[in-house]
C-alpha cells in the first residue's frame, strides 16, 4: 500500500468528535504524504494511536525511554494516571492551545506533540505530579530526574501547575516543590521560581493567572505574582508583586502597568515609555 493512501486511510480511521485530536491526526497526515522519510515517525507517533492522551504519552514516553526504566513502564503508568484523573487531558489540550496561540513560530497543532520539550517537560510533570500524589514518590522523582537531563526543566513533581502552561524554548527551568503556577502562565528559557536558602516548608513562589514571565527571570522565596502582571527579562523578583504590573531589575521594583489585559497571551515584553526588552 502507498505511503500517502496508508496515511490517509489512518487518519480517517481516528477521526473522532476530538476537534484538536482530529486536527493533529489531519496534520500528521499530510506531513506522512509530503515528507516520506519521516512517515514510519509520524506513524508511530501519531496516526497509530486513537486518542491524544495515547499519542502525547508515546511520544514523551518515547523521548525518556532508558534502560533503568523503559518507555513502556512510562506508558503505563500515563494509563493508570488518565483513568484516574480524566483532567490531566484537559489540561492537555490546554497546553498545546497555549503553545499555538502565544507561540509565533508554532503554526500547526501537532508541532508541540512532536517537537518542543517545553510542551513534553509540562506533559511528564503532570504525570509525575499525579505519581506523587498517588505515593508514588520515587517513581515521580526518577521521573523529574530524567526529564532534567533530557529537557533541561526541572521541576519538583510536588509542583502544581495549572491549565494552559506555555514554557518557550524551555531550557533551563527550575521550579521549586511548593511552586504553584495557575492558569494561563507563559515563560521563556531560564527561568526559577526558587526559594531563598535552606529554610523548609512553603518556600516557593506562587503565580497566579495570566502572568508573563520573561527569559532569565528569578523568582525567589514564597511571594506572590499577581495575576496579569508581567516580570521582565533577567529580573530578580525577592518581593510581592501586585497584579496586573510590571516589574524588572535587579531586585526587581514596579516599572508601569502590565500594559494589556492577558500578558500571558500576547506575550509582549516591551515596557512602555522605555524602548527597551523586557
Amino acid at each position: 500500500m502507498a505511503t500517502g493512501t496508508h496515511t490517509r486511510e489512518s487518519a480517517g480511521r481516528l477521526a473522532t468528535c476530538d476537534p484538536v485530536w482530529d486536527r493533529i491526526a489531519e496534520e500528521a497526515a499530510l506531513i506522512a504524504d509530503s515528507e516520506p522519510a519521516l512517515a514510519s515517525f509520524i506513524f508511530e507517533s501519531v496516526l497509530s494511536h486513537e486518542s491524544l492522551e495515547e499519542a502525547v504519552a508515546h511520544r514523551v514516553a518515547s523521548r525518556l525511554d532508558h534502560e533503568a526504566l523503559s518507555s513502556h513502564i512510562i506508558i503505563r503508568a500515563y494509563r493508570e494516571a488518565l483513568a484516574a484523573e480524566p483532567e490531566i487531558g484537559a489540561a492537555m489540550r490546554a497546553d498545546i492551545a497555549a503553545v499555538y496561540d502565544r507561540d509565533p513560530a508554532c503554526s500547526r497543532l501537532i508541532e508541540p506533540v512532536l517537537y518542543f520539550k517545553g510542551f513534553h517537560a509540562v506533559q511528564a510533570h503532570r504525570l509525575s505530579h499525579w505519581l506523587w500524589e498517588a505515593g508514588r514518590r520515587d517513581f515521580a522523582l526518577y521521573l523529574q530526574s530524567r526529564v532534567s537531563s533530557v529537557f533541561s526543566v526541572d521541576i519538583h513533581p510536588a509542583a502544581r501547575i495549572g491549565r494552559g502552561l506555555m514554557i518557550d524554548h524551555a531550557h533551563g527551568i527550575v521550579v521549586g516543590e511548593t511552586a504553584v503556577i495557575e492558569d494561563d502562565v507563559s515563560m521563556l528559557h531560564g527561568v526559577t521560581l526558587g526559594g531563598t536558602g535552606k529554610e523548609g516548608g512553603d518556600r516557593h513562589p506562587k503565580v497566579r493567572c495570566g502572568v508573563l514571565i520573561g527569559a532569565g527571570a528569578k523568582i525567589l522565596g514564597n511571594i506572590e505574582i499577581g495575576r496579569c502582571s508581567r516580570v521582565a527579562s533577567g529580573s530578580v523578583v525577592l518581593q510581592d508583586v501586585p497584579e496586573k504590573t510590571t516589574v524588572a531589575g535587579v531586585p526587581a521594583k514596579v516599572v508601569g502597568q502590565a500594559g494589556c489585559p492577558e500578558p500571558s497571551r500576547s506575550m509582549d515584553h516591551i515596557i512602555a515609555g522605555r524602548g527597551d526588552g523586557g
